[in-house]
């Protein structure tokens, strides 16, 4: 497959956890990812990974990975992003919102207001941010009659789960791709929301050794984000899209609507 064959995603926050997994299962079918984060050296981050190296195993797997540094606080620099895209590629047909500002007091027990008032930027990168990612990517989409455009979500909007500011931003993004959907009826092009189970990550990984006994048995049937990434990759190729417009989906149920599991045939659950 040449780069003018190649569909086009973008993955933003894809330095490492669910954004690197969802890039490099998109490379597995083939196309173009420009990865997007701040990372670009190892040691720059208090987590391992970097855009670099995500879109290394992007094209590893298959595709064509294209490391982008963004730091997605900033307005200019995500409008520069989808300029570059649209003069390289000249398409769009996936987003994934998927960057978001978490702060390392998220998973501390607590009340909020005994933790960081730094927690509360995760309604910029991660809310404001995404909109303006979503406003971008509907210039290229519209005019083109088809695209995605997917909020990784997760039931920490409907349910307590690391505290207000975390569920705000989840609950948020739920109702971008309800709101998003509405103005995209007709249009060929697709908002939805994707509730991902808890995942394997290099930052799930570190909180299971900091706090075992209140992890251990949530993260038994965690998913891997390569998972979500393919579910993304099928809903973008189910000829009923239209319907699925709007939509909040769970990962799980998805998978098992397209047949997708994880690796040995696992199936994770739905948390529903």
């Amino acid at each position: 497959m040449t780069g003018s064959e190649r569909p086009v995603a973008i993955v933003t926050g894809a330095s490492r956890g669910a954004g690197r997994g969802i890039a490099v299962a998109l490379g597995e079918k083939g196309y173009r990812v420009y990865v997007t984060g701040r990372t670009l050296n190892e040691g720059d981050a208090p987590l391992p990974g970097t855009i670099g190296a995500t879109a290394a195993q992007v094209t590893a797997a298959g595709g064509e990975g294209i490391a982008v540094q963004v730091d997605h606080a900033d307005a200019d620099g995500i409008a520069a992003l989808f300029d570059r895209v649209a003069s390289e590629s000249g398409r769009l047909d996936i987003l994934v919102n998927n960057v978001a500002a978490i702060h390392d007091d998220l998973v501390k027990p607590g009340p909020f207001w005994e933790k960081s008032t730094g927690l509360v930027d995760i309604l910029d990168v991660g809310l404001r941010s995404q909109y303006l990612a979503s406003w971008h990517a509907a210039k290229l989409m519209v005019p083109a009659g088809s695209g995605l455009i997917v909020f990784t979500s997760s039931f920490g909007s409907v349910c307590y789960m690391h505290g207000a500011a975390y569920g705000a931003q989840k609950a948020g993004v739920d109702k971008f791709a309800a709101d998003m959907g509405v103005d995209f009826r007709g249009t060929g092009v697709a908002a939805v929301s994707l509730w991902m189970g808890p995942l394997r990550t290099e930052r799930s990984a570190r909180t299971l050794g900091e706090h075992p006994d209140q992890y251990e048995a949530f993260m038994a049937n965690a998913e891997t984000p390569e998972f979500n990434g393919r579910v993304i990759a099928a809903i973008h190729d189910d000829p009923a899209l239209a319907d699925l417009n709007g939509q909040t989906l769970i990962t799980a149920e998805a998978a098992q609507r397209y047949g997708i599991t994880e690796e040995g045939g696992r199936v994770p659950p739905s948390y529903r």
